[in-house]
């Protein structure tokens, strides 16, 4: 099958056709090297799938010699080693600093064969030796007790992205891309992970990309045909179509087809030497103007690499046809101990690709293909942006306390807690724009989430067509929006993990989209962080969830839904944290905190509408170090045994706990009443299971071992009793929070369907401390009264009661 080399274009809005002639990039000593050296990783790949000792194929293949569970990935591997034996060739040529993201979900076997071949790979494991020894060793390892994942995993050198699930492979391209002028991101995007939602949408990256300021992305689709055992769509439909589709996404697209390694070798470097010298020539254009307001998008060039699956491989097995099928999909010769006839055809397989050529007697690659490689930190694997927090620069970070908002009282004043994060977050953003290190994402939410004074500093990122009308677009801008969650948490991603830092923020229920994605990222940074020394620290990935639950009374109850917090309690306790600050002080020492952190997952959830502020700066700055702790303004048990405690976590159960306190402190002054707010969710568990959990003698000193413990908390009350289930107390905890009641409806009303409101507290207490006795009869019906006034006011005038809009913490009035 003759390959070419095709691209189109519409510079004219009259498309055309344009088939070019293959010249010859290769002589015939660099065609026969570069096919040897892929013929090197093919054999290595194979050998991870299949063997435990007899590397070399020194002696007959024996079924000792055969691992007892065959696992691993056969399919995408050639097609992902002929893609790097060649851009270790345009590396070479042009002396590029570029890293490789194989989107390819199991393609481990291809990224850890390059790397062992390049030397990187036993830099950072010297067991793993580049000789024979080393060899068996890295063919044991595959997909073996004690050894490395079948997917490119953070052990493989050179990866930044997680190769167990599918999607995310050119939004982390661009991500890493981004603020890196230099540097040139290929990814590889396999023809299955092409049907996804988020790689879909990652196309559009390219216009959020500034040639001027960023590096360049190159991707290859590579179309192999088949997924685990059907067909794909892109390499089903018409050359035409896909190259329509591909032109409607902004690219210049150019296809390498076929199958005959000669021609497809000679294809493909021609086809990198044009590509490249196009990236260039599209950056030296903009870089040749300051005049950033000129720049538009360009139409970046990219790759469309048509190949067989499980190339190379053996054509049948079986009579049934493997080759160029999805049957190469995995393991394409199994049952090898039930069919000695596969053992045959495995060492005939493996022999296809003359190792006697390509290895020395002592299993060292021959000099002459170890080569082709680039040397130092340009060899991919070895490259520090894919070990980002080699690069990673302290945040130029001002005073959180510049900031602050004047508390005289609790309760005296009012603020909207994120628009004063804001404004911390924008002279984050001046004091590192000279860096460049630091961007903020969001879909299509930074305005409506309060952070508007970053766009006192910043625009939003831009690169596509502006009209006059619009505000706040430059290719220059470091706000980040796309209408997809998953973009948004790709790009963070690939920016953090090359050694960059940022802040993703979001309506609280829609981050669910992203929930896959967290549990990546969170596997990823546990892996590195505790079991891989030579991967340094990076920032943290910061998550904002505001417009929450409690806030989303005008949206309704689509909008409703504060569960991703108990997703990422799920993870391992050493990468996870959880803030719920209840007032604009308290944020502002949590997201300094946050933004200062390395290798956890910050989640912090705060409210964006006029809300009461109850800590002045001191008292918030030793809160929030606590992590927890009591109310002593609020409370009235100093010095005496509480009858009641009272505890809350986020910034609306904190006000409903203040005001039904409020009303206690009224109506029953002799009742002691313990206030406890929670500003760290993983202080609750035991010290045993979080390095932020109180211990269970500090726990039982804040929540006594025997008094009623009604607990006011922003989301799912299950979560607070699993975080607490161990501790001498809880049974006598009483937990309300959101119950999956809601509605447009107004504000107070959420929390009365949820039972969360301060009346329902109130009766709690009454229902829970045996002294008040029958004289609390009272002030249980006054409590019930004020439920039906509540209904019956709000159904009328469409807004809350003025005691409810109105109300302050009285005790702040003395």
């Amino acid at each position: 099958m003759q390959a070419v080399r095709r691209f189109k274009e519409n510079p004219v809005n009259q498309a055309q056709q344009v088939t070019e002639t293959e010249s010859a990039p290769l002589d015939a000593d660099g065609l026969r090297k570069i096919h040897a050296y892929w013929r090197a990783a093919n054999y290595l790949s194979v050998g991870q799938i299949y063997l435990l000792d007899n590397p070399l194929l020194k002696k007959p293949l024996t079924l000792s010699d055969i691992k007892p569970r065959l696992l691993g990935h056969w399919g995408t591997t050639p097609g992902l080693n002929f893609i790097y034996a060649h851009l270790n060739r345009i590396i070479k040529k042009h002396d590029l600093d570029m890293i490789y993201i194989a989107g390819p979900g199991h393609g481990g076997p291809a990224m850890v064969a390059n790397t062992w071949l390049e030397g990187s790979y036993s830099e950072f494991y010297p067991r793993v030796s580049r000789d024979a020894k080393g060899m068996q060793r890295l063919f044991k390892q595959f997909s073996f007790p004690g050894g490395i994942p079948s997917h490119v995993a953070p052990e493989t050198p050179g990866s930044i992205h997680e190769g167990g699930e599918l999607g995310y492979a050119l939004a982390h391209a661009f991500g890493a891309a981004f603020d890196n002028p230099d540097l040139v991101v290929a990814c590889v995007i396999g023809d299955g992970e092409a049907e996804t939602g988020p790689l879909a949408a990652s196309w559009h990256s390219n216009k959020f990309l500034n040639p001027a300021r960023d590096g360049a992305v190159l991707p290859i689709l590579h179309l192999n045909g088949y997924k685990i055992a059907s067909p794909t769509v892109l390499s089903r439909i018409s050359h035409e179509e896909l190259e329509d589709l591909l032109l409607g996404y902004g690219y210049q697209t150019y296809f390498v087809e076929g199958s005959d390694p000669a021609v497809m070798h000679q294809a493909m470097a021609g086809t990198l030497d044009t590509v490249i010298g196009k990236i260039r020539s599209i950056q030296a254009e903009a870089r040749a103007t300051d005049m950033a307001s000129a720049i538009t998008y360009p139409r970046w060039p990219m790759i469309v690499l048509r190949s067989p699956k499980g190339w190379t491989g053996p054509k049948e097995v079986d009579g049934k046809k493997v080759e160029d099928y999805w049957r190469s999909h995995q393991v394409p010769i199994a049952k090898i101990g039930s069919k000695p006839e596969h053992l045959k055809l495995l060492e005939d397989w493996m022999k296809s690709y003359g190792p006697d050529e390509l290895f020395d007697v002592d299993g060292i690659l021959v000099p002459e293909l170890a080569a082709l490689a680039p040397e130092g930190k340009r060899r991919m694997g070895a490259n520090p942006h894919a070990n980002g927090g080699l690069l990673l620069k302290d945040l130029e970070m001002p005073n959180f306390r510049d900031y602050a908002i004047a508390v005289p009282k609790p309760g005296s004043t009012v603020a909207e807690s994120t628009r004063e994060m804001g404004k911390f977050l924008r002279d984050v953003m001046k004091l590192n724009l000279g860096s460049r290190n630091f961007r903020v994402m969001a879909p299509d939410e930074t305005s409506s989430n309060r952070l508007d004074a970053l766009f006192e500093m910043t625009e939003r990122t831009w690169v596509a067509k502006t009209l006059p009308e619009d505000e706040h677009l430059s290719p220059d801008g470091r706000v980040m929006e796309i209408l997809s969650e998953h973009i948004c948490q790709g790009w963070l991603e690939g920016y953090l993990l090359t050694g960059r830092h940022g802040l993703f923020s979001c309506y609280e229920a829609f981050i669910h989209i992203v929930d896959s994605m967290f549990n990546q990222h969170a596997k990823w940074l546990k892996v590195t962080s505790r079991e891989i020394p030579w991967r340094a620290p990076i920032a943290s990935l910061n998550y904002l969830l505001t417009s929450h639950v409690w806030q989303q009374d005008h949206n309704g109850f689509s909008h409703q839904d504060p569960g991703f917090i108990d997703h990422v309690v799920n993870k391992k306790a050493d990468i996870i944290r959880i803030y719920l600050p209840p007032d604009t002080n308290t944020l502002l020492f949590i997201t300094d905190k946050c933004l200062r952190s390395r290798n956890l997952i910050n989640v912090i959830v705060a409210g964006k509408q006029p809300e009461l502020q109850w800590l002045d700066l001191d008292a918030a700055i030793k809160h929030c170090t606590a992590g927890i702790g009591i109310w002593t303004w609020a409370s009235n048990d100093l010095g005496d045994e509480p009858d009641a405690v009272l505890g809350c976590a986020g910034d609306v159960p904190t006000l409903e706990t203040l005001a039904a306190v409020d009303l206690l402190h009224h109506h029953v002054p002799e009742l002691k009443v313990r206030v406890i707010n929670v500003v760290d969710l993983m202080t609750l568990q035991p010290q045993q299971e979080h390095p932020h959990g109180l211990s269970d003698r500090d726990f039982d000193t804040l929540f006594t071992t025997c008094k009623p413990i009604i607990f006011a908390y922003h989301g799912y009350p299950w979560l607070i009793h699993r975080l607490t289930y161990r501790r001498t107390n809880h049974e006598n905890l009483h937990v309300r929070g959101y119950k999956e009641e809601g509605t447009t409806t107004t504000p107070f009303d959420m929390t009365v369907r949820n039972d969360l409101d301060r009346f329902h507290l109130v009766m709690d207490v009454i229902d829970r401390v045996p002294k008040l006795g029958y004289k609390a009869a009272y002030l249980k019906q006054l409590m019930r009264d004020k439920l039906i006034e509540h209904q019956q006011y709000i159904t009328h005038y469409g807004e809350d009661m003025p005691e409810i809009r109105n109300w302050h913490w009285r005790s702040s009035d003395s």
